[in-house]
Parts: structure tokens; C-alpha cells; sequence
């Protein structure tokens, strides 16, 4: 950690570092190098646990798993077409278990809560990690307890429900819902497994950049534009890289992240343009898209480096414009994206139109997440 605390015993239990900020999860590396080879995923499993020696389980425990992971990287020609590019790709995290990449998150923290020894799990969440909390808690036979925003939509509540676990509808953001979690679990015991404040998920979520390289041969796109909320995707992604670095599978430029969130929520952009290591809150969060209305990201400090390490940037893009996306994600390329989805369109947009990526550019937009539980905002016009 960049406060000089650590190193923490990997047997124990661990959430923020005492400085207040993320752990991030270390691994052997002249260990795996000698155990795993680059062939070695391609005769594995098709999930996420195909790169199970850099992730957090012990040598022959079974993961707990629903078969999260290796989604397809579809070639997206004809939307690619519509924006003057040839080599565009949609990573489409839709096709997990619980309609979202919040899957992968769950499948590693929950396997690393089980094997510490814990019980009950509980989460504050806009409503897909809520679902992917509920359905691996389920498989782990653990208790789940998980803190919504009191307006979500209902779809996600009753798949909580489905999956056994306690619903506890807060009034106010994700950082309301966060903070009564906490208060509510903390004298309980209770293993929180909110985004960055335990390290696990970041590993599940890092997996998405283990993927994409090994779809596109071992190699690296020019852009990566990600959705961003929490923003451990990103964090994940920014780390795949340093480790797929340090095995000497992928060589040259890393890619150029690019973070969107909504104008009416962009704390990340805000933060971006001035310059700063942090992002400061945002007053009055509001966004059809449930998974970018996050007014504070406790791991804002990485997302921030991450973009800026990487040569990449910030956005925000209306929801209107998210909506438009939506449609051209299901119209030109029979995707069913979800607002953050259809924001990574909106954002590639805005950058064509500037410039910024050129025609030559391999892109790849990550939609994290399915429209079936977002259709009331295609209720509107087309515009």
C-alpha cells in the first residue's frame, strides 16, 4: 500500500487498510511462473476460474461458481460501420449468471469469505451485485444480507429474494444504503463485501482484462471504455494488465481506459479535469442508470491512476444519450445492454467526433450488464 502498511496474512480476514483505502490481493509470482504456462487457459475451464492460479483460492479447494466468465468479445461490424471503425468490439458481461459482471466480483469474494471462515455476508448495492451476492451466497450455503436504495427497481429486489437473501430498502444513494449496512453489520460480525472494502472482488472483475487479451491473441486493444460507478472494473482491468506484464504473455502498449458516467453523477470526470488524486462527492445523484449513480467511490484514488497511467480519460454523456446507445446495441448488434452499456456508445461518440480514436483503433466497449431489467427506460420516444 502506497501508506507502507502490510504485508497482511492472507489467512485472515481483511477489509480496508488501516489509511482508510483499498487492499489489493499479491500473488507468488516466481511460483505461478513456474506452474502455469500461456496454453495453460486455453485447456481449461470456460469461466473466469480458467485463471485460477492469480486468483484468491487455495490449490484444489473447488471455487464457488455458477460459470461466470468467458463472455464472448463480439466483433461489432455493423455499429463499428455506423462510427467509422473496422475494428470495434463489445465485451458483453450480460451473459453471466445474474445478467451482469457483477458475477465475477462475486464468485471470488464469496469463495474467499467461505474459506475464512464467515457466515453472513452483507452489501450495499444499486441492485446487480445485490442479485450476484444473493446467488453465490446461495451456492456457498452462506447467509446473505443485502441494502438497496429504497427506489431500485423491484426485478432486482425479488431476485434477491429468489436467491434466500434479507432485503433491507434504505432511504437515500448506495452510500446510504453503505453506511447502514455497516451499522447494522458491523457488531454482528457480519464478512462486507462492498465494492473495495474487502480485496476479493477486485480479483473476480480483473479477470474481464485476462479475457479480452486471450480473445484477441494475447494482445492489448488501443481503447478500453468502461462504465463506471464503484469503479473496481476499471481497478480490476488496470491490474490484469501489470500481472499479464509481469508473466511476459502481453507485450507493447497497455491499453487507454476510458471511464463514462452520467452528468447528472461524475464524480470520476469532475476529478479527472481538475486534476485531482480524489473525487469529491456528489451532491443530488441522479441517473436512469442504476450502477453509475455512486456519488463516492471509496477506491477513487485507483480509478483516477488507472486512467491516468494508462493515457486514457473521463466523460460524462446524458441519459438520453445512454438510451440511444441502448437502442443501437440492440438494433445494429442484438445486444441487450443495460443504461451502462449504452453509455459506452454514447461515449465512443463523443470521442470519434473529437478525434480522439481514429479510424485505425481497435476499441472495446464493455457492456456490464442486460436491458431486461432496464426496459422501462425504453419507454420514452426514440429520439
Amino acid at each position: 500500500m502506497p501508506c507502507g502498511a502490510g504485508p497482511f496474512d492472507a489467512n485472515e480476514i481483511h477489509h480496508l487498510c488501516s489509511c482508510g483505502r483499498p487492499l489489493l490481493a499479491r500473488y507468488n509470482w516466481e511460483y505461478i511462473e513456474r506452474q502455469w504456462s500461456k496454453d495453460a487457459p486455453t485447456h481449461g475451464v470456460r469461466s473466469m476460474w480458467r485463471y485460477a492460479p492469480v486468483l484468491p483460492i487455495a490449490e484444489g479447494v473447488p471455487p464457488v461458481t455458477l460459470g461466470e466468465g468467458w463472455t464472448p468479445l463480439f466483433h461489432a461490424r455493423r455499429l463499428g460501420a455506423d462510427l467509422g471503425l473496422s475494428r470495434l468490439y463489445v465485451k458483453d458481461e450480460a451473459l453471466n449468471p445474474t445478467n451482469s459482471f457483477k458475477a465475477r466480483g462475486m464468485s471470488a469474494a464469496v469463495t474467499r469469505a467461505r474459506d475464512l471462515g464467515a457466515t453472513t455476508l452483507s452489501a450495499p448495492s444499486a441492485g446487480n451485485a445485490a442479485c450476484a451476492l444473493a446467488a453465490y451466497s446461495a451456492a456457498a450455503g452462506l447467509t446473505s444480507k443485502v441494502f438497496m436504495p429504497r427506489d431500485v427497481k423491484l426485478p432486482f429486489i425479488h431476485e434477491c429474494r429468489l436467491h434466500g437473501a434479507e432485503v433491507t430498502l434504505v432511504d437515500g444513494l448506495i452510500t446510504d444504503a453503505g453506511r447502514i449496512a455497516a451499522e447494522h453489520g458491523r457488531p454482528l460480525g457480519w464478512y462486507d463485501v462492498s465494492t473495495l472494502k474487502e480485496p476479493f472482488r477486485t480479483e473476480g472483475k480483473k479477470t474481464m482484462g485476462y479475457e479480452i487479451a486471450e480473445q484477441l491473441g494475447w494482445t492489448w486493444p488501443h481503447w478500453i471504455i468502461y462504465p463506471t460507478g464503484g469503479g473496481t472494473g476499471i481497478v480490476g482491468i488496470w491490474k490484469a494488465c501489470e500481472e499479464l506484464e509481469r508473466l511476459g504473455w502481453v507485450s507493447g502498449p497497455r491499453p487507454r481506459l476510458v471511464s463514462v458516467q452520467a452528468t447528472g453523477c461524475a464524480p470520476i470526470v469532475r476529478a479527472f479535469d481538475r486534476g485531482t488524486e480524489t473525487a469529491e462527492p456528489w451532491a443530488d445523484a441522479t441517473t436512469v442508470a442504476d450502477g453509475l449513480r455512486v456519488p463516492a467511490a471509496v477506491g477513487d484514488m485507483l480509478v483516477l491512476r488507472a486512467l491516468r497511467e494508462s493515457g486514457g480519460s473521463a466523460l460524462a454523456v446524458t441519459d438520453e444519450e445512454m438510451v440511444t446507445g441502448m437502442r443501437a446495441l440492440g438494433q445494429r448488434e442484438g445486444i441487450g445492454a443495460a443504461p451502462e452499456g449504452g453509455a459506452t456508445v454514447a461515449a465512443l461518440r463523443h470521442l470519434r467526433n473529437v478525434g480522439t480514436i481514429g479510424d485505425d483503433d481497435r476499441v472495446v466497449l464493455l457492456n456490464t450488464g442486460g436491458s431486461l431489467k432496464y426496459l422501462d427506460v425504453l419507454e420514452a420516444p426514440s429520439s
